[in-house]
Formats: C-alpha cells, structure tokens, sequence
C-alpha cells in the first residue's frame, strides 16, 4: 500500500513570537495535496499535532478543521499518535467515534498492540510515553526508555501476520540522529536515545520528534521532519513529507513550499535600506540578519522593520565599536526619558513597550518626588 508519513505540525507553534497559524495552514493544504495527486491510501501523522499540552482556541480550530477535511471530506484514512508536545488524555477525548470514521488516534502506549490492518500491510501506532508506563504494564521496574522498547517491541512482533508488511509510527529520539534548535529535548531519567536495533524487523518506522528528515540516514527508519522551519538551524533544511509504497519498498521525498521561508543574510546595514539591495529581497521572509557594521545604529529594528516586517533578530558578526558607542554616550544630553529610551535601543535594537515606557515614567517620577523630599 502507499501511505503518506508526516509529523510535528505543531500547531500553535511561533516563531520568535510571529504567529505561524496562516502558515501551518497552508503546509497542511499541501500536504493534502500530495496526498491526493499520489493516491496514497493512509496518511500517517507521528506525533506532535499540536505545539501545547494546552493549545489555543486558534489552535484547536485549525486542527479540528483540517482532520475533518482530510478525514471526512477527502475520505483518507488517518493514523496518528500524540507526541511529546502533546497531551495524550486531551487528544483522546473522541478516540470512540474517531475509529468509525477511519481515524485511528492512539495515545496510550498499550494501543500499539492492536495493529492497524489494511490489505497487505499492519501498523503499530505507538505514541510517545513514559518508562513507568511500562513498568505498570509489564509489572516490574523499567528506568529508561531503552529497557522500555526492549519490552514492547517483542509484545507488537507477537501481532505479525507473516503475509503482511509490518510499519511502526513511533515519536522518540533514536540514538545517532541529528537534533535542531526547536526540539523539546526528552532526556529525563536517562530517556535518552534508542537503538536502530530495536526497529531492524519492522519493513518501515514512521518517526516523528525531530524536525529535519535528514535527522537520520536509514532507508527503514526515518523522520519525516516538521512541515515547517521552526528555527535558525532549519534554514537550509528542505521541508517536505515522505511517500511510502510498501509493495514496492520506495520511499520518495515530496518538498513542501512555505509561504514565508526562514532566511539568514549578512549585509551592512545601509544595504538592507537601499531600494536597489532590498528590491531583489523576498521581504515577506523571516529575516535573521548578519550585520558588518561596528557602529552604533539609533532606532535600528524600527527602521529594519519598516521594510522587513518579519525581523527575527539582528547578530553582529564583528561585534560594536566600543570606542564609538563611549563617546555616543558622552554626548548625550536631554531629559532623564529620552536618554534612557535612546539608550536602551542603542544597547538592545529595539524600542520601548508600553509597560517599559510606563515603567519607566513612574521610576523617574518617585526619583523626582524623592528628590524634592529630601
């Protein structure tokens, strides 16, 4: 059979405090798209739907609205687990009814001894848990993850049918892989890593944790990584979803294009406000950028952000001229207010909230009232 694997959507997720629902939004589309022009007959989703144990009200709606679409409009079968980032007791609320409908959502690791059957093909949905989770199971003490899977994995294999395709849709970190900036680390209690070893018999594992599908090299086990860029490290990283086809044992890569990609440019910063330098630019991007310049820059993120509206951060790559900002410094002059505000942009890159400006206010206020008291 031919299924499509993805995972780590997180919906609800931001980036640098922008909101990404829009752009989730449109890497579900896409992903539904795949799906129907590659006439999978499952799509797999291993771990991590949502960003939150607790997602926003947005959040859930978006979620609620593209399973419904893609579950009951498009009338794909839906396999899913809950991910680390996800609450497991919350998702299962409709598990009941889910499974009328195609929907297979396991949130107990317990559930991935009832395997999944299609025509030619068995999956074990095997979501993210805790060592004691086996240690109640099993009825003895089980520390690390490692003894864990050492337990439940002979437990699926008793569930083989001989004449079908055995595929494991599993959310843990395997030993060996390669991590990026925005996952949640699982290394409590000596949670950390797994063995290739334990999945050499299943004929492919649909993993979910880490968000780059480059994040291990395995032609059976693979991460099918997040949909999209949730951190600096990602910017090279190709976002996409994997077609698997268990007949003929192919796995194939299909991108994804993100309608606001994450991009690092090193430039002056008088570059990045000349119209010939930034009219080449795709300025709807997430922008990290790498300035040359050492001098001081007054009001430098407001001014960024009048043409780059998504400025994630600005890094100096020769760091400040310490000598400049001294006598910049020095030659300040003017009110209490004006100073501090001109010198916490200088120092920070950006302006000022209301609350900091409040504060702001009322401390050189009690400082005066102080004043004229003593």
């Amino acid at each position: 059979m031919r299924f499509l694997h993805t995972a780590d959507w997180h919906i609800g997720k931001k980036l640098h405090g922008y909101d990404l629902l829009n752009d989730q939004k449109e890497s579900i589309n896409q992903i539904i798209e795949i799906a129907e022009k590659e006439k999978v007959e499952a799509i797999v989703i291993a771990g991590d739907l949502y960003d939150r144990a607790v997602p926003a009200v947005e959040a859930v709606e978006l979620l609620n609205q593209k399973l419904i679409e893609i579950n009951l409009e498009k009338k794909f079968p839906l396999l899913a687990i809950s991910g680390n980032h996800d609450s497991a007791s919350r998702l299962a609320t409709g598990q009941p009814w889910y499974r009328l409908k195609n929907f297979q959502l396991h949130t107990k690791m317990t559930q991935a001894f009832e395997p999944i059957e299609f025509v030619d093909t068995q999956f074990f949905l095997l979501p993210y848990f805790e060592p004691m989770d086996a240690s109640f199971y099993f009825q003895e003490e089980i520390r690390t993850i490692q003894q864990a899977f050492e337990k439940v994995i002979p437990e699926i294999k008793k569930q083989f049918d001989p004449h079908k395709k055995h595929v494991l849709v599993t959310h843990f970190f395997i030993t060996g892989s390669l991590r990026t900036e925005s996952e949640t680390t699982i290394e409590v209690g000596g949670l950390n890593g797994l063995s290739k070893e334990l999945f050499k018999d299943f004929d492919y594992t649909a993993l979910g944790h880490l968000h780059s599908k480059n994040a291990i090299r395995n032609g059976k086990i693979r991460y099918s990584g997040s949909p999209l860029k949730f951190s600096l490290s990602e910017t090279n990283d190709e976002k996409g979803v994997f077609i698997v086809d268990t007949l003929t044992e192919t796995v194939d890569f299909h991108p994804l294009k993100p309608i606001r990609d994450v991009k690092v440019l090193q430039a002056s910063f008088q570059e990045l406000l000349t119209p010939n330098y930034y009219q080449k630019l795709d300025r709807t991007c997430f922008w990290q950028f790498e300035l040359k310049d050492r001098a001081i820059i007054p009001n430098m993120m407001n001014q960024l952000r009048s043409l780059y509206p998504f400025v994630l951060g600005v890094q100096r790559i020769n760091g400040r001229n310490e000598s400049v900002k001294l006598q910049e410094l020095q030659k300040r002059s003017g009110k209490p207010e004006e100073m501090l505000t001109s010198f916490f942009e200088d120092i920070t890159g950006d302006s000022l909230t209301k609350s900091q400006l409040k504060w702001l206010q009322e401390g050189i206020q009690a400082a005066n009232d102080q004043e004229v008291r003593d």
